[in-house]
């Protein structure tokens, strides 16, 4: 009977460790080739690419292949054109005209003599109403509101300030709130109009705006004149410990 006797192959670590160095050796060997071999395809279709420099060609003369110079007194002088006589102008030309006929009784008056001259007479009605309406035309009518813009030179300041009176039903409900309005603030410094702007809340817009009717301000100026003008006025609505 015949005995079979196994021999152990290495497999695993063991294996890797005995190839490593030799697959490596192989690897190194084969990046090398792959880049010169693209070096050299760059290369190559670079110098193939290459336009040929042009190539000059020189010829030298000896001082006896020049021939004899050219006479110099054969040659005619070269012609030179010359205008002929200049015309005389047709425009422009001063032409004699007898002395302006002068009154020997013209005279001119002396200063004492203009100074002894009554001035015109102005009527004073008829500036006085052209003053008016000039300072009627620049005044802005009260009863129009004025643009949203209007120029002054002192702003309107706060006289009297009333505080809006909180809702009953915000107040037991905790509702908090603001409102933002514009009020008209007329030449006597009174609030003639109140706009709303913009509210978060509906239940205090009615109390804002009836507070503003009542705020009294000092009148903007304007060229020491006061004018109309838009004052925007915050109510915030907060309930006591808030802020």
């Amino acid at each position: 009977m015949a005995q079979t006797i196994t021999v152990p192959v290495p497999y695993g670590a063991a294996e890797l460790k005995s190839v490593a160095q030799k697959y490596m050796l192989m690897g190194l060997i084969a990046g090398t080739l792959v880049c010169l071999s693209g070096a050299g395809s760059y290369h190559l279709a670079v110098w193939l690419n290459e336009d040929e420099e042009p190539v000059h060609m020189v010829r030298i003369m000896k001082y006896t292949d020049l021939g004899p110079p050219p006479s110099l007194t054969n040659q005619a002088a070269p012609a030179v054109a010359v205008s002929g006589p200049a015309v005389r102008p047709s425009i422009g030309v001063p032409v004699p005209v007898p002395d302006a006929e002068v009154s020997p009784e013209q005279t001119i008056a002396s200063q004492t003599e203009l100074s002894q001259q009554a001035a015109p007479v102005i009527d004073q009605n008829a500036s006085s109403a052209g003053a008016a309406q000039i300072e009627q035309d620049l005044n802005i009518n009260d009863d129009v509101a004025p643009p949203d813009f209007v120029p002054y030179e002192k702003e309107p300041t706060v006289v009297k300030r009333v505080e809006p009176k909180y809702p009953d039903l915000a107040l037991r409900a905790g509702l908090e709130g603001n409102v933002f309005v514009k009020v008209w603030v007329d030449k006597e410094g009174k609030v003639r109009k109140v706009v709303l702007l913009k509210s978060d809340a509906p239940i205090f817009e009615e109390a804002a705006i009836g507070a503003a009717k009542q705020w009294v301000f000092t009148p903007a100026v304007m060229q020491k004149g006061p004018v109309s003008v838009w004052v925007s006025i915050p109510f915030r609505f907060r309930l006591t410990g808030n802020k």
